[in-house]
Order: structure tokens, then C-alpha cells, then sequence
């Protein structure tokens, strides 16, 4: 085992002393700063994801925060109005007037196109919910492929100090494969 160790060391420093200009190792470099781009643009897209998933998840928190505000004063009024139906006088105006009042509030609150009825505040919850859903399965996507980039990376690298070009075989294959899953996975190409 050390002799393998002893050879890869021997290796670097060849290739550290400026006899290391071989095409290999200069092609090797060149995939490994393409590799570290990709990988440093797929984490940025990352972040970006998370971001996008925080900002929708709070928006949906929010918006069913709403609607269950609007649920229980659309109940108080429902109450408020069955209470009013049931007392000896509701046949009097007034009272009929506060009777019908407290009815159309609910139903306005129930829905109330182009503004915040409980049926809007539904709908609008799913859409950021399913904004939500789509932003995490893009962090995640993005997190697989930053994953199998590093491991290209470190496949390239340890194929320059070895000198084994089934390393740096190994390396573009998987490093091609992160990215179109990065690409493809994350929505990026429909």
C-alpha cells in the first residue's frame, strides 16, 4: 500500500517541478476548471432554489393564515345572524336589516372575486404550495448534481497524481451526467 502512496507522491512532485506538461495533465486541469465552474454555477442555482422554496413556503403560511382568519369571522357572522333569527322580535326591520347584513358579509368573505374571499386565499395557497413543491425538487435536483460534480472533480484530480486516464474517464462521464441531470432534472431544459 505505501509503495502506491510513495508512487502517486513521486508523481506530484514530477508533475509539481515543471516536467508535468504533459497533454494529460493540462487537459486534466482544464476539465477540472470546467467541472468547478459548473459546480459553483450549480450551487449558486442551489441557493437560489431554497430561497425560492423559503419565500413560497412563508407566502403559503401566510396566505392559509388568512383564510382562516376570514373562516372564523365568517362563522361569528353565520352565528350572529342564526342568533338573531331565533329572537322573539326578529321579525322587526332592524333587526332583519343586521340579519341580512351579517349574511352578506359571510357570503362576501366566502368569495369575493378579484380581492381576498376564502375560495381566492385557497386557490392562491395551492399555487404558492405548488411553487413551493417545485422549488424543492429543484434544490434537490441541483444538490444530487453538486454532488456528483465534486466527485468528478476529485476523480480528475486524483487521475493526474496517479496517471490512470480511466480516472479522468470516469471523471467526464460522471461530470456530464450532473450536469444534464442538473439541466434536465432541475427545468431548466423542457
Amino acid at each position: 500500500m505505501s509503495g502506491g502512496f510513495e508512487q502517486a507522491h513521486e508523481h506530484l512532485e514530477h508533475t509539481s517541478h515543471g516536467h508535468g506538461s504533459d497533454p494529460h495533465n493540462r487537459r486534466a486541469a482544464i476539465l477540472i476548471a470546467i467541472m468547478a465552474a459548473a459546480l459553483s454555477i450549480t450551487e449558486f442555482a442551489s441557493k437560489d432554489a431554497q430561497t425560492e422554496y423559503l419565500t413560497n413556503h412563508i407566502a403559503a403560511s401566510d396566505t392559509w393564515s388568512q383564510y382562516q382568519g376570514k373562516s372564523v369571522r365568517r362563522t361569528a357572522l353565520l352565528s350572529e345572524a342564526d342568533l338573531l333569527s331565533s329572537l322573539p322580535n326578529s321579525s322587526d326591520p332592524a333587526i332583519q336589516k343586521r340579519i341580512a347584513d351579517a349574511r352578506g358579509n359571510a357570503e362576501r368573505m366566502q368569495s369575493e372575486p378579484g380581492k381576498d374571499g376564502m375560495e381566492q386565499l385557497v386557490e392562491r395557497a395551492h399555487e404558492q404550495e405548488h411553487e413551493r413543491d417545485h422549488a424543492s425538487h429543484r434544490d434537490h435536483v441541483l444538490e444530487i448534481a453538486s454532488g456528483g460534480l465534486q466527485i468528478a472533480i476529485v476523480l480528475a484530480s486524483i487521475s493526474v497524481v496517479v496517471g490512470l486516464p480511466l480516472f479522468m474517464g470516469a471523471s467526464v462521464v460522471l461530470g456530464l451526467a450532473s450536469v444534464a441531470y442538473a439541466l434536465i432534472g432541475a427545468n431548466f431544459i423542457h
